[in-house]
């Protein structure tokens, strides 16, 4: 019962908010849906829930279904300032002066809840059939979400979504096609479709040329929504374009989606004995993805685009994680919920620093700390987070994952992670400084207007992946160390 309330009650609460005519009434329903989702997702740490039919959670449904719920929440109280401060023109790039329209508030709030209920169905299934629909349910909820500004770019930016995650779903398909004939062997225990749990059973007697050929057609299915470069094309145009709430869920919550779809399949191949061969592959792409953010990084001068190219090092950093394999893989699932709390408290933060400054250009946005104190100082602690420093949790995790490399001999895979890393480092800082340090432009005299709803948000983020950092709560180590676990970590 608990998990059909968690699935349909966001399902429910999106309906209802096409029919309503009051803003007020519509944006307190929102922060009320996250609420109530994030309390009941609480309910199932102590009390898990009992399964129904494909409804079959493990733990590495409740790590991701926890951030994706929590996001939520943190997202549906700042979109209550946000979508009341939101106005046409708000949104300006430097070299375009045009004012435009924006998407009606009551599709936006609903495609929100809709999102978060084909997040949550992902989670919640160990069905990779059901998951895929699940993951394919979240590119059409928040393609409406990235077109909100309805701008020219903005279409740009939705319509490059919907063909690239479109055709990566296709391509995942074809990937379940496969790893359902892998497993139709004469004489072999018949594995329940795509039901995870017979399919790790029968995984010794599969196929293996055609289980191999399923991992590679879901890898690049479900890499391409994930961001994995070179698949990530999409990923810094949404995520620019998008208002700020919607790239804090984009990054900090779609992508961990694609990446749970992808995590399923790896441990179909891990218990056939081919971990090695999926995780070759993740190792691989993992660099690529993070080598490709360096040079992106480097002089980037679009802060929104940058926290994107942030977004595609870190995928590159999970993949890398668990495709090691042992202690790298508890590696990987902390730094996945401390990205994904960083990550979503910059791009809230970048929405503030938006609304005053209206430019996306960080040589424009300069005098931070004098004209919004909080923010900037939120916003220093967030790149330090982001870029693995002390003391927060991206550094244990990042170090944890390097320790795994020496510990297994990859002296070569360690050299480029670092270098990697320092490049990263090095491009972000400069704009970074660049906008909390500088002179305030001469044209800008007012100050920003700091509130709870837009700054509290960001404050709780921060605050958790301190902790993460300084002290990891024992709920919190066994269900990382669970969830690991289950990937043979």
């Amino acid at each position: 019962m608990m998990l059909a309330v968690l699935l349909f009650m966001p399902l429910a609460a999106g309906l209802l908010m096409l029919l309503m005519s009051s803003d007020v009434l519509r944006r307190v329903l929102l922060a009320a849906t996250g609420a109530v989702h994030l309390a009941l997702v609480g309910v199932c740490f102590v009390h898990p829930p009992a399964s129904i039919g494909v409804l079959d959670p493990d733990a590495l449904s409740l790590v991701f279904l926890s951030l994706s719920s929590l996001l939520f929440f943190m997202a549906s109280l700042y979109a209550v300032g946000y979508l009341r401060e939101a106005n046409p023109g708000s949104h300006r790039d430097p070299h375009d002066n045009q004012s435009f329209a924006k998407l009606p508030e009551r599709h936006f709030c609903a495609c929100l809840c809709f999102f978060l209920a084909a997040m949550t169905l992902v989670a919640i299934t160990r069905h990779l059939g059901i998951l895929w629909v699940g993951i394919g349910c979240t590119t059409l909820a928040t393609a409406p979400l990235i077109y909100f500004h309805k701008h020219r770019r903005s279409l740009e930016a939705a319509w490059k979504y919907l063909l690239m995650c479109s055709v990566g779903i296709a391509i995942a398909l074809l990937g379940n096609i496969l790893l359902s004939f892998a497993f139709q062997v004469p004489g072999a225990p018949q594995a329940d479709f795509l039901y995870l749990p017979d399919l790790v059973l029968a995984a010794p007697q599969a196929q293996m040329p055609w289980l191999k050929a399923a991992f590679i057609f879901i890898f690049v299915g479900y890499g391409v929504k994930m961001g994995l470069s070179p698949l990530h094309n999409w990923l810094p145009d949404a995520h620019s374009e998008a208002p700020s709430l919607v790239s804090a869920l984009l990054s900090g919550a779609l992508l961990n989606c694609a990446f749970l779809g992808i995590l399923r399949a790896h441990q179909v191949l891990f218990a056939a004995g081919l971990g090695d061969f999926s995780g070759g592959l993740l190792v691989f792409f993992g660099l690529v993805s993070m080598g490709t953010a360096a040079i992106f990084i480097v002089g980037m001068g679009h802060f929104k685009r940058l926290l994107a190219y942030s977004s595609v090092e870190h995928m590159g950093i999970l993949a890398l994680g668990v495709g090691l394999g042992g202690s790298a893989v508890f590696g990987a699932m902390l730094h996945t919920v401390s990205h994904s709390l960083v990550k979503a408290m910059l791009f809230l933060l970048a929405g503030n620093i938006l609304q005053h400054y209206r430019t996306t250009s960080s040589h424009d946005v300069r005098g931070m700390r004098r004209t919004m104190p909080l923010t900037a100082a939120l916003w220093t602690a967030g790149f330090l987070a982001v870029a693995g420093l002390p003391p927060f949790g991206l550094f244990v995790s990042e170090l944890s994952i390097l320790q795994a490399m020496l510990q297994q001999g990859r002296s070569v895979v360690a050299v480029l992670y670092l270098v990697f890393l320092a490049v990263i480092f090095i491009g972000m800082s400069v704009p970074v400084l660049r906008m909390v340090q500088a002179s305030p432009a001469p044209g800008l005299k007012t100050a920003y207007r700091e509130t709870l709803l837009n700054t509290g948000p960001p404050c709780v983020l921060c605050v958790l992946v301190l902790m993460l950092g300084v002290y990891v709560p024992p709920w919190i180590t066994y269900c990382l160390r669970a969830a690991a676990g289950a990937l043979g970590g």
